[in-house]
């Protein structure tokens, strides 16, 4: 009785006081980011030491204060300090709202904190804790601190994502690029490549991203062809005064120092090819196979940041960024390389591949803040990636090949490939925003990209009896391979992608607690598709080569119609087909409209739960033509899908405490074919074969998918989460790659049965370990983990190309079971010496490449596990030196034929057993990377 007695006192002492007491309470704004919520502002009773923060979305209180006249003083680093005065009255609460803007007096505070607060783990994770959706985003400053060069390997640093080694494919829950999609500050971006549905993130260095987002659960603003996810990659923009940022740096690969590098012939330095203009045959003619040594074997890097703003008037202010980029690299693969099928095709047991990469990067970001309630932003980026790979397969005289013409063991076969391929990519955006009114929020976008993907001048020379070459006996030669005109050839491809693409949302406040958006997005994409090929006709059999580092010599005019003679499969009307020009030899177009409305209401009931349903009606159409050879005489040549889809989504999270929150997540997307997994053409790599099936568009023409997710998440202090979730997506009638029935094994596309299941659990701790008295990071750790689970059923495919099983399921192509993305970081501070050195290490497990069919085993992608160290010195306020050496443990990185058997022979004569469960496709090591940099900032 007496505890009852002493509660009930100390409540009416409370509520007595409370009367007796007033409070101020009210909501922070930042004018640089259209009035959005400043979190982590400090709000202070001048002259005392009574404050508190803004939270996550701005709001601040100070209760208990005895009536009277005080000024508050609001403070944010890099903003002009702003007081105020304000009359308490008791039992009352003052409103008081701040719209806090940039300082002009502070260089180093506005670049920070004006533009990196929303590059910042810290605020990134706030922004996580605050989303609606399940989403994690990685900003500049970790990308940085990770020594992450570009989106490709930012995304892989969040949870349950991984990346094909040595591509830019990503993997989100094990689902793989066609289940994908990639926006650019929210607007659709095209592909650079035909055999991908998403652009290459490799091509975004970290110098243009403020941060990257992915979205792993759907919402009605999302396109429906979702399922793994959205990566969405936000551009820097800049608010605060003039800077100028200079960074110069080398770098080099183990395996390449030393090597006598060679590139393909009429390339440049910076990546550029000047023929695109000039017919091919005329190239053929002026120019010849050989490659072409280039000095040196060290890459080097270099770019500029620089930035401005002024303001207009009182409330206008105009910014400018832009920030350009270029970077070379070397990488030497030596290894085997094979195409296995139902019978051993080609191998060789000893290739090597010299590649010499380049890309360019340009960015320039305009931003007008007409006044507090209007923004408009333009934002321009190009992107030059160039690549130049030699490769020369059989380089020992035992590669093997079960065509040959020469010798009946069918050894001594090589080949030579030279190719260079270029991609420019254009992307140009109009972004906008209006508060219309207190409650009325416009925000639009429009936007136009345009990719060149090219494929110039393909040159690949096939040679028997190669050891020849080796024996160190002039009177003995190498001979040509000659089974067609085309064993010995020049390729040329174009791809050009051109997209206009919009969004538009509108949102209405109608209280505190229920929102909603309604909203339009919409892309039209155009591709064009076209290649040519000229084959040389050796003309006499037997014909040998004297030198095969010299092909220049024998393919030379003076021997046009002597020893060789060009051949084209289609010649011109009224023409022959050798040693003349021709027409283009298989040509394909393709059209996609996509046009969407969709609503969504948040509603917060109460301080716990927020409730997010949505619903988006999406109208679909696609359409191919094509004109390729190797087809049936009958088949129409074309298809066309059209659909309306009805999208629902619901997105709950409840807050268990300030700090933790649990979501669900229930939706239903779809997958749509892209052009390259519908279109028949073949591409030719030395040793696979890769084509689309037009039926992928027949009905079904396209998979619908079942989304579910629950996740808890603990925002345990600043800096720190620790989160554990779990998923699961029913996909009915899925696309799998698949080895077709055919003799070549050429790998197409199948709707290969009527559901596929995919479930996953996932895992992510970050947690500041030793700090210092101010609370920053000295030794953190972070780790993910994921791991998923998936299972479809399998059926035989008849129809333009046809599969079938000697099973009735299999896990999903493209799927990883286990996903590690770990590292650890140390920032002590020694005046202005401020190192950081950072381990950074990923994995990821086994997965499907392409599934087997009849008797014939998967292809799979061997795990690979990676491991980086970053050193970032940061030597005062003005200089930086940063080192990294990557991939260090150097794993093989490997793709293999699932049981494969041999004729007793051959697996003799090649030293290994006649029965395997499995053969390795492709085999070598990358080497260890290291760069060093040189930072300024003037």
């Amino acid at each position: 009785m007496r505890q009852i007695i002493l509660l009930f006192i100390f409540l009416f002492t409370a509520f007595v006081q409370a009367q007796d007491t007033g409070s101020i309470v009210g909501k922070l704004t930042d004018k640089e980011f259209n009035n959005e919520p400043l979190p982590f502002a400090n709000v202070l009773i001048k002259g005392t030491t009574t404050g508190v923060t803004s939270d996550i979305d701005g709001n601040y209180r100070l209760d208990n204060l005895t009536p009277g006249t005080y000024t508050i003083q609001f403070s944010f680093v890099g903003y002009e300090t702003i007081e105020k005065q304000v009359i308490v009255e008791a039992g009352k609460e003052t409103k008081l709202d701040i719209l806090m803007f940039a300082s002009a007096a502070s260089l180093d505070e506005v670049v920070i904190k004006t533009t990196a607060k929303r590059e910042t783990e810290t605020a990134l994770l706030l922004d996580q804790k605050k989303a609606t959706t399940i989403k994690q985003s990685i900003g500049a400053q970790e990308l940085s601190r990770k020594g992450v060069s570009d989106a490709a390997g930012a995304v892989t640093k969040i949870s349950g994502i991984s990346k094909q080694e040595g591509g830019g494919n990503v993997y989100v829950r094990g689902l793989g690029d066609r289940y994908l999609n990639t926006t650019y500050n929210g607007l659709t971006l095209p592909a650079n490549n035909i055999e991908k549905k998403n652009m290459d993130l490799n091509l975004f260095s970290s110098d243009v991203i403020q941060n990257v987002g992915v979205s792993k659960t759907y919402a009605a603003n999302f396109y429906g062809d979702f399922a793994a996810g959205n990566v969405d990659i936000v551009a820097k923009e800049h608010t605060g005064d003039f800077f100028l940022d200079v960074n110069l740096g080398s770098n080099f690969n183990s395996n390449a120092i030393g090597k006598n590098f060679v590139k393909s012939e009429g390339t440049g330095y910076f990546g550029f090819y000047n023929r695109y203009r000039n017919n091919p045959y005329a190239v053929i003619l002026s120019h010849g196979v050989d490659p072409q040594g280039i000095d040196g074997s060290l890459g080097i890097e270099g770019n500029f940041s620089a930035g401005d703003s002024w303001e207009i008037g009182e409330e206008s202010r105009l910014s400018i960024f832009t920030t350009a980029a270029f970077g070379s690299s070397f990488e030497y693969r030596r290894g085997q390389f094979a195409n296995v099928t139902a019978a051993a095709n080609t191998i060789f047991q000893d290739a090597e591949e010299f590649e010499f990469t380049r890309n360019t990067t340009a960015m320039a970001n305009v931003v007008y803040r007409i006044n507090n309630d209007h923004k408009i932003k333009f934002n321009s980026l190009f992107i030059n990636a160039a690549t130049d790979e030699v490769g020369r397969f059989g380089i020992d005289g035992r590669g093997y090949n079960r065509n040959t013409i020469a010798d009946n063991d069918d050894f001594g076969f090589f080949t030579q490939n030279v190719q260079f391929e270029q991609d420019m990519i254009f992307v140009n955006q109009i972004l906008g925003t209006s508060n219309l009114s207190e409650k009325l929020k416009l925000d639009y976008g429009i936007g136009y990209n345009n990719v060149l993907a090219r494929q110039p001048d393909r040159k690949r020379i096939a040679l028997e009896r190669f050891e020849n070459t080796l024996d160190n006996d002039p009177s003995t030669n190498a001979i040509f391979y000659r089974n067609v005109d085309f064993d010995n050839q020049r390729y040329f491809q174009n791809i050009e992608d051109s997209e206009f693409n919009a969004r538009v949302n509108l949102s209405y406040e109608q209280s505190e607690t229920l929102k909603f958006n309604f909203g339009y997005n919409g892309r039209i994409k155009e591709r064009s598709f076209d290649n040519q090929r000229y084959g040389y006709e050796i003309i006499n059999p037997l014909t040998e080569i004297e030198d095969p580092n010299n092909f220049d010599a024998f393919f030379s005019t003076e021997n046009l119609g002597v020893l060789y003679n060009t051949s084209v499969f289609r010649p011109l009307p009224g023409l022959e087909r050798e040693n003349l020009p021709g027409q283009l030899e298989n040509t394909y177009s393709g059209n996609l409209d996509v046009h969407a409305l969709y609503a969504d209401a948040v509603y917060k009931a109460g301080e716990k739960w927020t409730f997010v349903p949505g619903l988006r009606v999406e109208k679909f159409n696609q359409d191919i033509s094509y004109d390729v050879i190797n087809l049936s005489f009958n088949n129409p040549g074309s298809n066309e899908a059209d659909e309306t889809f009805f999208l629902p989504s619901l997105n709950v999270k409840y807050a268990l405490t300030e700090d933790q929150n649990l979501r669900f997540s229930a939706s239903r997307t779809v997958s749509n074919p892209e052009f390259k997994e519908v279109a028949p053409f073949v591409y030719e790599n030395v040793t696979d074969r890769i084509g689309g099936n037009p039926d992928l568009l027949n009905d079904p023409a396209f998979s619908t998918i079942v989304n579910l997710d629950l996740k808890y998440e603990w925002f345990i202090n600043s800096g720190e989460i620790f989160s554990i979730g779990v998923f699961n997506k029913t996909i009915n009638d899925p696309v799998n790659l698949v080895s077709a029935n055919d003799a070549t094994g050429t790998q197409r596309f199948f709707r290969t049965g009527d559901r596929a299941d995919v479930f996953g659990i996932e895992l992510e701790v970050r947690k500041r370990l030793i700090k210092d008295e101010d609370e920053n990071s000295i030794l953190s750790a972070g780790m993910n983990v994921t791991y998923t689970s998936t299972k479809q059923d399998l059926k035989t495919v008849s129809g333009t190309f046809n599969t079938n099983f000697n099973r009735d399921s299999d896990e999903l192509q493209g799927a990883s079971p286990v996903l590690i993305n770990a590292d650890v970081s140390y920032s002590p501070t020694f005046g202005e010496y401020k190192p950081v050195a950072n381990l950074v290490f990923s994995y990821f497990s086994d997965r499907i490449d392409a599934l087997g069919s009849g008797q014939l085993g998967n292809i799979i992608e061997k795990g690979v596990p990676t491991l980086d160290f970053v050193w970032k010195n940061t030597i005062n306020k003005k200089f930086e030196i940063n080192a990294s050496v990557k991939n260090i443990l150097d794993p093989t990185i490997e793709r293999v034929r699932e049981n494969v058997s041999f004729d007793t022979t051959l697996a003799n004569d090649l030293g290994i057993n006649s029965n395997l469960s499995e053969f390795a496709l492709s085999s070598y090591k990358r080497g260890i990377n290291a760069s060093i940099q040189f930072k300024y900032k003037f």
